[in-house]
């Protein structure tokens, strides 16, 4: 075990913060389009595949009783990404809108490299951050949502994933065999309507109407709307159009985590609406040492069901014994969701390895499959 004294170091930190060389890579893109156009996905999926081969997997664990006094650096990293992502972003529409040396593709693919950064690094920075007892924390991370337009994520993700993950309940568990095609269309129109509802429920629990204005959706909507006004302003409907076509790629990437994060793992239903509690094999963990840098240990989601306030350096990595594992890394296994046959081919035979494993009693798997278990109460 990793002990407190070793965590607090800057260094222990330091590689952690290799997310923000992606940023200098979307300026370099559009300052010089062609070939540049392609660094920001190349470095983001392909590159940090390789260096999970390079350097392997981490299986050591940190001391989870650090305290948050000793977490400094790792604090930092989150907070210091929403203003140069708001920068970057912004500054990006204001300069791209009229550059006359990239053309309307060019400006597209400037743009998809945008998203592909303010998905896979600022939509989980903003996952951790609304984990988070501090106010001034879970502003940022609602900041950084309002930037993708996909501000109900937070309500989404905490009233309804964290507590009915594995159920029918859960729009983003994705189920057994069902491709990303089909499960992409599903999540986007089923976790608005999942996150609104959990929010009146909430409201309604203290008597108050949906049109209170404790209700954060309209917190949701000033910020989108800000930015949506903001993205005008610096850059007209160009600036506009590119602010969507960034917020568009966001969201899609973090649902192609989403779909790899719990595929095929289900809770067992104990009749009349009952579930088992959340376990570590609820979710598919991965030890892989430089996505986990990029993704802030985000693969170690095993342990992130089971203490989801705990800080990204704290969380824990679990063995086979105790959590499926995945083969490789988020940035291969995303584009591996991608071609349903090649998916499937990975990851089915685990799936079923695994209900083996846990829960051989159960014969028949068609309301799993399907969702078709009672809604828990």
């Amino acid at each position: 075990m990793i002990a407190s004294a070793t965590l607090a170091r800057w260094q222990s930190a330091l590689p952690f913060w290799m997310s923000f060389l992606l940023l200098p890579l979307v300026w370099i893109a559009a300052l010089f389009g062609g070939w540049a156009l392609l660094l920001p996905p190349l470095a983001t999926w392909h590159l940090f595949a390789v260096l999970d081969g390079v350097f392997g997997l981490n299986l050591d664990n940190e001391d989870p009783n650090t305290p948050d006094s000793d977490l400094t650096w790792y604090k930092a990293l989150t907070l210091a990404w929403v203003p140069l992502q708001f920068l970057t972003l912004f500054g990006l529409i204001f300069y791209v809108s009229d550059a006359s040396h990239l053309n309307g593709f060019e400006k597209f693919a400037v743009f998809f490299g945008v998203g592909v950064v303010t998905g896979a690094v600022g939509i989980n920075y903003s996952h951790e951050l609304m984990h988070q007892s501090s106010r001034a924390e879970r502003w940022m991370a609602d900041i950084l949502l309002a930037m993708v337009l996909y501000s109900h994520f937070r309500s989404e993700h905490l009233l309804v994933h964290h507590r009915y993950v594995g159920t029918p309940r859960d729009p983003v568990t994705a189920r057994y065999n069902e491709g990303f095609h089909r499960f992409y269309p599903r999540v986007l129109r089923e976790c608005w309507h999942s996150a609104f509802q959990a929010e009146k429920r909430k409201l309604a629990q203290k008597n108050r109407p949906w049109t209170d204005l404790a209700n954060p959706f309209f917190r949701y909507w000033a910020l989108q709307a800000a930015m949506l006004l903001l993205a005008i302003l610096l850059g007209g409907l160009t600036g506009l159009l590119l602010f969507l076509v960034q917020a568009g790629v966001a969201i899609w990437q973090l649902e192609l985590v989403n779909y790899v994060e719990h595929y095929g793992l289900t809770r067992k239903h104990l009749g009349d609406g009952k579930y088992e509690p959340v376990r570590p094999r609820h979710s598919w963990n991965a030890a892989h040492k430089a996505s986990n840098w990029l993704l802030i240990n985000l693969q170690r989601h095993s342990d992130h069901h089971y203490k989801p306030n705990r800080r990204f350096p704290l969380l824990q990595n679990y063995t086979e014994t105790d959590a499926p594992q995945l083969p490789y890394g988020y940035p291969v296994m995303t584009v591996a969701a991608m071609i349903p046959p090649l998916w499937r081919r990975i990851m089915n035979p685990r799936v079923r390895r695994w209900r083996q494993k846990y829960y051989p009693e159960i014969t028949d798997w068609k309301p799993y499959n399907k969702a078709q278990n009672p809604l828990p109460r």
